[in-house]
């Protein structure tokens, strides 16, 4: 891997699978960035003069994906933001779409080197979320929001993971268990 690229570890899994908490807990021992698309979309939204706001507000009302082209760039920007090397980008790519917007415009900025699956029965995940949802203040953490949710990483991320299994990259970790017992699994990501 050239010195000049950015290193990525892609975190990915459900709704409520845990990679929020995760990534918190890696970034304190590890030293990576982490960068959540979804925080960074939701930041931008908010922000008055922001060209993106409006479209992103829509999707995430909708529970669609927004555009990769502005994931993309918001991912960039906060990478050469943060003057850090290692990221971890959690929630992203979540179809293929974004994988191919990925390979198309962050090549040469960042190389993937692991990615991190949480598993996570779904039951549990909608039990964390709607939990999550009534102190959170997200307005994605509801009923309807979740099915959607749902639906799009069963049918569009499961592939990209897929995908990445195939090139020897995933690192599955059972996320059902408690915090503390899933990051002593996610230790020996960083640690072997």
């Amino acid at each position: 891997m050239s010195d000049s690229l950015y290193k990525v570890i892609f975190v990915l899994g459900g709704p409520g699978a845990g990679k929020g908490t995760q990534c918190q807990k890696i970034e304190k021992e590890f030293g990576y960035v982490h960068l959540s698309a979804g925080d960074l979309l939701r930041a931008e939204r908010k922000k008055e003069d922001s060209q993106y706001a409006e479209e992103i507000e829509r999707h995430i009302k909708d529970g669609s994906i927004v555009p990769v082209e502005i994931t993309c760039a918001l991912l960039a920007r906060a990478m050469k933001d943060s003057g850090k090397r290692n990221f971890l980008i959690d929630g992203f790519p979540r179809n293929k779409d974004n994988l191919d917007g990925w390979n198309e415009t962050m090549t040469n900025i960042a190389k993937v080197s692991r990615v991190i699956f949480f598993n996570c029965p779904e039951q549990i995940c909608v039990d964390r979320c709607l939990d999550r949802g009534k102190t959170s203040g997200r307005a994605d953490d509801n009923k309807e929001s979740l099915v959607k949710r749902i639906d799009t990483y069963t049918n569009a991320t499961m592939p990209i993971i897929k995908h990445y299994r195939s090139q020897d990259l995933v690192t599955e970790i059972a996320a059902e268990k408690s915090q503390d017992e899933v990051f002593e699994d996610v230790k020996k990501v960083f640690t072997s």
